[in-house]
């Protein structure tokens, strides 16, 4: 009989030989009730829409796949709202959901390219897709979609499908997950705890322990040696520039380290030096002499890791940042350092990645206050 994995509010099957024998990474705590928040829907715009021109020799799905290319170059022309370029991750997630919204035309045969899309076809693909992929998967190509259909109005003078009338798919609140101690260790210690010689295991175990810094996933892996100083012993410190890949020096946040954080990455650096691009300005490279490495090589790192150490693999990098906010927390820590630390901007943050085990320290915080009368 297969096991059972609870994520996010929903049950998904697992074959019982991937975890059989194998330990949870994850602190055990009380599952909640996930909440549901309810947007107020975005006001419709209205406009004349004078056609696109079709050529007879192309299919309906081929018009389609010429427009998200176009849709494509025409983000990657654009900034987002803080002045910088779409990063790629950014482009591919818009453009992804255009090419969903076309595999379902596709299969439900409809004729013609995106601009015979109105609102009412629109609340049957989220329709569809919400029976698919549940609720966070059909919020999140909602909020994506929209800019497909805000490239058609601005240059084809497309009305605009997202009115009042367009259903709306909230965010799944879920909770975030925390990492257990134990796993941490013993992640820690399949890397060589500090003892590696070897390239792989010298970067992994650098990597975790940035990673246990609260770093995000882009922020470490877009890291480059100039983000370190001369000696990072005697000034154990690292800067991360934002998201969106800005890397004017006044840009970015400073992020203390720990000693071990710090050591770990002078043995990294003693033998990156022996790496085939060791003069490439990426701080992390890859095995077998190859490029710095990517998104999801670092996940691929991790889920290795984890199964090395005798966990369940299914781990991601930002249960580390998850794990940093709850400890930081936990551990008596200001809130506004940890803003300042994990580079937040407002405390809608802070509540959210504060939220996992906050009944288990409520009870805590209880218990140490004793009898109040």
């Amino acid at each position: 009989m297969p096991a059972t994995t609870v994520s996010a509010g929903r049950a998904t099957a697992r074959p019982a030989g991937r975890t059989a024998g194998r330990k949870s990474p994850l602190r055990v705590v009380t599952e909640l009730q996930p909440l549901t928040i309810q947007e107020p829907p975005d006001p419709g715009e209205a406009g004349g829409f004078p056609g696109l021109g079709r050529s007879p020799e192309l299919t309906a799905a081929q018009l389609r796949r010429l427009m998200i290319s176009e849709f494509r170059d025409w983000l990657r022309s654009r900034t987002n709202r803080n002045g910088r370029p779409f990063q790629a991750d950014t482009v591919s997630a818009y453009a992804d959901a255009a090419i969903a919204l076309d595999a379902w035309m596709i299969a439900e045969d409809v004729h013609g390219d995106f601009t015979v899309c109105d609102t009412k076809m629109l609340n049957r693909f989220f329709a569809a897709y919400h029976d698919a992929h549940g609720q966070g998967g059909t919020n999140t190509k909602q909020r994506n979609l929209r800019h497909l259909f805000s490239w058609l109005e601005r240059e084809h003078d497309h009305p605009h499908p997202y009115t009042d009338d367009l259903q709306r798919y909230t965010p799944a609140k879920t909770r975030p997950s925390t990492l257990a101690g134990q796993f941490i260790t013993d992640l820690l210690e399949v890397t060589g705890n500090g003892r590696a010689r070897g390239f792989e295991d010298a970067r992994d175990h650098a990597i975790i322990r940035m990673l246990t810094e609260g770093v995000r996933r882009t922020e470490l892996i877009q890291q480059q040696t100039t983000d370190l100083p001369v000696d990072v012993i005697a000034q154990p410190f690292v800067r991360v520039v934002p998201l969106k890949g800005a890397r004017a020096s006044a840009e970015g946040r400073i992020v203390p380290l720990a000693p071990a954080t710090a050591r770990a990455l002078v043995a990294y650096l003693r033998v990156r030096r022996g790496h085939r691009l060791a003069a490439s300005a990426a701080l992390w490279l890859g095995t077998r002499n190859r490029g710095a490495i990517t998104g999801s090589g670092l996940y691929r790192m991790l889920q290795r890791r984890a199964e090395q150490a005798g966990y369940d693999p299914a781990v991601h990098p930002h249960q580390f940042r998850h794990t940093f906010a709850h400890d930081w927390l936990d551990g008596g820590g200001a809130e506004g350092d940890l803003m300042r630390l994990m580079g937040w901007a407002d405390r809608s943050m802070l509540d959210r990645y504060g939220a996992d085990l906050q009944v288990q320290r409520a009870v805590q915080a209880k218990r140490r206050r004793g009898d109040l009368y």
